[in-house]
């Protein structure tokens, strides 16, 4: 791949900022776009951007995917010739509380997000989707050719129609375009709304960790820098036309791939790697489970394997440890 201009939605993010880096790492040049919201703490996505804007080749949009003409100003400028949309209102917890948010972001944001790659074409258009679509399906491992259609959370169904919007875009403009799902993305610079995040704190101060279903749940836990990895594969590897094979439409460029570890890890297991690198034990508020939750997630992730020659390898223990380090310096900053 040469080096090319990209457009990354979230860039103030989680992954995002993963993303951005790596991008920036390997010489490209990396236009980020982020609404700041105030979803979890703002002065961790300042740090992140302000990290970023360090590196040669960064520039930095801050405005809200909603906003069209923002958003068209932006990917106009940026010249981009591969659009990384990965900016959504995240969470499936938070989804039962304010469901308007994933609308306006998600279903809004999503279809502006379209429009500005229908209006300024792009080699490839890439679109983060999630695990969660797979919803009610129990056949596990779970592979992009089966249907998907019970989604057990407006957060999943927002996301499910995104790919949808997405297929009909790639079929009336011919844009290629890859939707990613993906399983369970944890490490450093996390959000504090995740599992990893919300048990190292409360551990770390002595605080009881709300554990649902009893911790008999298993997630296929993805190291974030693996996912990135695959996310920079799969930019080369842009669907060429309809057809082309699993994951793939009859009638449009349009793909979608796991990204996944491909090994789920008990919850509870999942506690104890915490526990032993924190050498301190969990105080448990065992909960049932929650509305919306599953039982477990696993990705079937032979596709990407076939695509890049890649899958994700980082086991828990390495990925929890490396999280763990950078929580404390995060905590501990001056």
């Amino acid at each position: 791949m040469g080096l090319m201009r990209v457009f990354i939605t979230g860039a103030a993010g989680f992954i995002g900022f993963h993303l951005s880096r790596r991008l920036l790492e390997l010489g490209h040049e990396v236009s980020g776009y982020d609404g700041m919201t105030a979803y979890y703490d703002v002065e961790l996505k300042k740090a992140r951007v302000a990290l970023l804007e360090k590196m040669p080749g960064f520039s930095f949009t801050t405005a809200m995917l909603e906003d069209m003409a923002a958003l068209d100003k932006a990917v106009r400028a940026s010249q981009a010739e591969v659009i990384v949309h990965l900016a959504a209102q995240a969470g499936v917890r938070y989804s039962l509380e304010n469901p308007r948010a994933y609308v306006d972001s998600n279903l809004v944001g999503g279809f502006n997000v379209l429009e500005a790659a229908r209006l300024h074409p792009v080699r490839h258009l890439m679109m983060a989707s999630t695990s969660s679509v797979y919803g009610a399906n129990v056949e596990v491992p779970f592979r992009e050719e089966e249907r998907a259609d019970h989604p057990l959370t407006l957060y999943a169904a927002t996301k499910k129609a995104n790919e949808a919007m997405a297929h009909s875009y790639a079929h009336l403009w011919s844009i290629p375009t890859t939707l990613f799902r993906f399983f369970t993305v944890y490490g450093p610079w996390g959000r504090p709304d995740m599992a990893l995040f919300k048990f190292v704190d409360a551990i770390e101060a002595g605080r009881p960790i709300d554990v649902y279903n009893h911790g008999a749940m298993a997630r296929d836990f993805t190291y974030v820098e693996d996912l990135v990895e695959a996310i920079v594969r799969l930019m080369e590897r842009p669907p060429t036309g309809p057809g082309e094979g699993a994951g793939t439409s009859p009638a449009a460029p349009w793909r979608i791939v796991n990204i996944g570890r491909g090994e789920p890890i008990n919850l509870n297991d999942f506690i104890e790697i915490i526990e032993t690198k924190l050498g301190k034990k969990a105080i448990r508020n065992n909960l049932p489970m929650q509305k919306g939750d599953v039982p477990q997630n696993f990705a079937d992730s032979s596709l990407l394997e076939s695509l890049t020659g890649y899958r994700p390898t980082t086991g828990a223990v390495d990925g929890v440890s490396a999280f763990i380090d950078w929580y404390y310096a995060w905590r501990d900053r001056v």
